[in-house]
């Protein structure tokens, strides 16, 4: 066989074993689909420290600038798998949960873009605007019921939770208090039901009169208008109602932070396919999760704060039975350094950092990826933030792999992730 010839020969070889395996990989990425139907997302606004809750180390000490943990760390469910001692009920259901100790972006000085990156996982661009990760499953999945809004936010409104170039029917409902539902369902005092039923038919009526409208834009809007008429009756209105409750699961909850997930719960119950519920409201220790400084001090408020509604939302969702059917999503804009500020605290760390994922039909291990020995750098099995967005999707029957349009242009539903298998195994 002379030069030319082996040449050919090897090159087809290999050219049809990178086909081929490049075929069967992404076989393999589709074959990943779990079967959980809804998604309550945790917010922690700020940036949650990795190694003074989840990801734990050795003790540190701020005066002494000997860098390392705040706390002492407790043993959980999982052998072998530590957490921060401020976080006791949530060890014991550590077997419902997985710690991704690798989380990790390029975003590090800037908490807006951070938010952004952990919420549509790309950087902002200046010719597209993303939607976000609630977004798209609303887009791909919308509610579960005609009677829920398919995307509820419980906390303040901005563009990165929002749907991007996907359109107002993958907007979200929003409301900044659980003792009430959103403003803009509710029907104004003095104003009864059969009054609101008389303005519901004469709209009906002049948009009969008129021709059907063939501009997205305005078809969008005629839809989100049509949402909110439906919603905004006394009965999807009664999941407000926390009080019809038991107060004994009210207080497993704990405060108003524990009151918003306890909201979740109602609404995912309801229809609502996915939630966002910010813990950046009225932060107990004044500083919330962005703990420059003396900040930290009262750091482990938030913690036991967290402790208490993550450990109550996780039992009453198995009680119900709906746990295997609810993926619980915790993220925040970033970690912190193992390192301590001038003034005792911490700064922010993108290169790795802890985010949470629990029940949702998962098979999940405690911790998943690790960290060197102050959580600085990743040592085994990194996790991008669009390895994060397809993990979610994937759990949810969304196809991680297929193209969303912004027009005519195609863009990939992640930037290029592809699903933890071992969640899946």
């Amino acid at each position: 066989m002379n030069r030319r010839d082996f040449l050919t020969l090897t090159g087809a070889a290999l050219g049809s074993h990178i086909l081929s395996s490049t075929a069967s990989d992404i076989a393999a990425q589709k074959a990943v689909r779990g079967k959980a139907e809804h998604v309550i997302s945790i917010w922690l606004g700020g940036g949650m420290s990795q190694i003074d809750t989840f990801d734990p180390k050795r003790l540190g000490v701020p005066k002494e600038k000997k860098a390392g943990s705040f706390y002492p760390s407790i043993s959980t469910a999982v052998p072998g798998v530590e957490v921060a001692e401020h976080l006791p009920r949530l060890a014991r259901l550590m077997d419902r949960v997985t710690a991704l100790r690798t989380v990790h972006h390029d975003v590090v000085d800037e908490h807006a873009a951070a938010t952004n990156r952990m919420h549509t996982g790309r950087a902002v661009s200046g010719t597209v605007t993303y939607p976000s990760l609630g977004s798209i499953i609303t887009h791909e999945r919308g509610a579960a019921s005609d009677g829920a809004p398919p995307y509820v936010v419980i906390g303040y409104p901005n563009a990165v939770r929002g749907p991007g170039f996907l359109g107002a029917k993958a907007g979200y409902l929003y409301l900044t208090e659980t003792g009430r539902g959103p403003a803009g369902l509710s029907v104004p005092e003095g104003t009864d039901f059969s009054r609101v039923a008389r303005r519901e038919k004469l709209l009906a009526d002049l948009q009969k009169a008129q021709s059907p409208t063939m501009d997205p834009r305005l078809r969008d809007y005629e839809a989100a208008i049509a949402q909110s008429l439906k919603l905004s009756g006394p009965e999807f209105n009664r999941v407000f109602l926390l009080g019809e409750e038991k107060d004994s699961l009210r207080a497993e909850y704990g405060g108003e932070f524990g009151q918003r997930c306890l909201l979740a719960r109602r609404l995912v119950e309801r229809g609502t396919r996915f939630v966002e519920v910010s813990h950046n409201l009225n932060f107990l220790n004044g500083s919330g999760w962005d703990v420059h400084n003396t900040g930290i001090l009262k750091q482990h408020e938030l913690i036991r704060e967290m402790d208490a509604a993550l450990s109550a939302l996780i039992t009453d969702l198995e009680s119900r039975r709906m746990l295997e059917k609810t993926l619980l999503l915790v993220t925040t804009e970033f970690g912190r350094p193992p390192e301590f500020d001038s003034g005792g605290g911490r700064g922010h760390q993108g290169k790795t950092f802890t985010c949470l994922l629990a029940g949702g039909g998962l098979q999940h291990c405690g911790a998943y990826g690790q960290s060197d020995e102050l959580g600085k750098t990743i040592v085994a099995d990194p996790v991008s933030v669009p390895d994060l967005f397809a993990t979610v999707h994937a759990a949810v029957g969304v196809d991680h792999t297929k193209n969303l349009y912004d027009g005519d242009r195609p863009v990939p539903i992640t930037d290029g992730g592809i699903p933890i298998a071992r969640l899946f195994a």
